[in-house]
This record gives structure tokens, sequence and C-alpha cells, in this order.
């Protein structure tokens, strides 16, 4: 990595996108989207969960697994490519081999060097209705860390991660100024009428309380689209499937959204982080000075009973 001096401020890019059946498209796409981010002055770009292909997890199919890929391997060395020719970091969610019958949803962390800086296996593992990951995925074992790169240094998480604040916690204990979520996430079109608004609040909700208790930025990418159940049609009025909610957002150390992009359409945002405005947030609002860390020890239990 550089060793230049860590600007003041810096800008992230979010890629918001839609995810074909074909693997090889979704990658050429995904490289350029990163390309037109850097190109508007983006210096870290993040991509969605598993943007190589569409949400496989709806069901549990064991021809699904050939679609993982080891680290290295094809897809990080294609964005690699991207990351030294428009000089930024790129964040990637992919479905890692890492051996026979053993895989991981895997974030990896590109430097504008195009070598992998950091790994980061996905910790929580959901299984619920069309989202059957415990069936592919390995939990991590990498741990929660952050990693320092030319804007800084940052910690990533993925997706079902973002509802647990020890996670947040832990990466921001590590240093990290921003935590990034690469995410794939929506409604069930048979339940959007009746909780889909309250679910989308729940989300969004819960990133800006981390970005707030630990005083950091958070950048939220999600995709966009329906990803129908087997047998729809595309003309279909949904029923089945998967609709994701994409509403892709970065906000500031005290939880203030900086921007957001719609919950139906492509977008690239980018977003300008200060750190000196960090500083400012933790300085009024010491929430790591006054942390009880003598008084925690239950927190390690299931539950206290």
């Amino acid at each position: 990595m550089a060793t230049s001096p860590v600007p003041q401020t810096f800008k992230v890019g979010l890629v918001q996108m839609r995810c074909s059946p074909d693997p090889a498209v979704n990658l050429a796409r995904a490289v350029e989207q990163v390309r037109a981010a850097a190109a508007r002055g983006a210096q870290i770009v993040c991509l969605p969960e598993l943007f190589r292909s569409q949400y496989f997890c709806q069901t549990e199919d064991h021809a699904n697994f050939d679609l993982a890929e080891s680290i290295p391997g094809p897809s990080t060395e294609a964005l690699a490519v991207a990351a030294r020719e428009a000089k930024v970091v790129i964040v990637a969610s992919l479905f890692e081999r890492r051996a026979a019958g053993l895989y991981h949803n895997t974030a990896v962390t590109i430097d504008p060097e195009g070598q992998i800086a950091a790994k980061y296996r996905k910790m929580h593992i959901p299984d619920d209705p069309l989202y059957y990951e415990k069936f592919y995925f390995t939990p991590g074992d990498l741990g929660f860390s952050a990693v320092d790169t030319q804007v800084g240094r940052v910690g990533t998480l993925v997706c079902w991660d973002q509802w647990y604040p020890e996670g947040a916690r832990l990466t921001a204990l590590a240093g990290a100024d921003v935590l990034f979520y690469p995410t794939a996430i929506g409604w069930h079109p048979s339940e959007k009428a009746e909780f889909g608004a309250a679910q989308s609040d729940a989300w969004r909700t819960i990133q800006r309380s981390h970005a707030i208790a630990n005083g950091v930025y958070v950048v939220a990418v999600n995709r966009v689209g329906h990803e129908g159940a087997p047998g729809e049609t595309a003309s279909a009025v949904p029923t089945g499937g998967i609709e994701f909610w994409g509403g892709s957002f970065v906000c500031d150390p005290f939880g203030v959204v900086l921007a957001e992009a719609s919950r139906t359409d492509e977008e690239i945002l980018v977003v300008t982080c200060d750190r000196r405005h960090q500083e400012t947030v933790r300085r009024h609002w010491p929430f790591l000075r006054d942390r009880r860390i003598d008084a925690y020890g239950a927190i390690t239990r299931r539950f206290n009973d």
C-alpha cells in the first residue's frame, strides 16, 4: 500500500446495480460502473453483495455451487485491472470456493495497485424464507478487522452483519473510519404492502445507529430489481421471488444521511466524507470514551438466563 499522508477528505462511490443471470455480463458491468464512479472522483468504490450473479440463495440447489470461485480468481483479476487503471480501492463481495465443499460469502478490498489488501468472510449467516444462506456459506473465521487504504482505515462487513451492533463496534474498535456493507436485501412481493415500509426503515435505522454509536461513516450498497421465483415470467406481476429495494446510502458519524439512491433504479452515488467532521462528532459525543468495558463480560453469552 502507498504510504502517502491520509487525506482529510475522501470520496466513496456506491454502485447500485441490477444483476442478470449471466455472471460474465455482471462482472463486465461492475467493472464499467467502477470506472464510471472513479471518473466522478470516487477514491474507494463498493459493489453490492454477490454482484456477479442473481441472488441464488432463494433456493437450495447444489448446482449453484458452480458459481463459486477461488480468491484470488477470475473476478479479483478483472477488478484488479480496473483498480490499477482507475487508481481506486474496490470493495467487492464474492462467492468464495475455499476448498471442495467449503464456501464463504467473502468481501475483498483491492488496492489501487491491484493487490488484495484485505479479505473478510461474512460472519452472520441468515436462514430465512428465500434467504437460505446457511445451505451455501460457512460462517466467517477471519473476525472483524479494518485495513489501511489510500483514503484511510476502512472496515467491511456483509449484509446480514449489518443488523448486529457487535460487528460494527468491533470493526470500529479496529480503527475503521468508515464501514462498508455490501448488501442484497429486498421485499417478498406478497408482503411488501403490509410490512415493506417498516422493513426498509428498520434496515436504514440500524445502520444509522452503527454510525452514531461508533462515530464512523457508514456506506450501504444494495442491488435493485425483481429476481423472480422459478417459473415466473418477466412480464408477470411478481408474486414470488425478491424485489430488491435499492436505497443505497451514506450516512455521517452522527447518522445524517448524506446521499441515498432510489428504490428502483441503477445509480452511482459519489459522496465526500470528511475525517475532520468525524473528529468533531466524537469530541462532542464521546461514546468510545465512556464505554464501561469492565462491565460487558456478559455480552459473550448467548442469553443471560
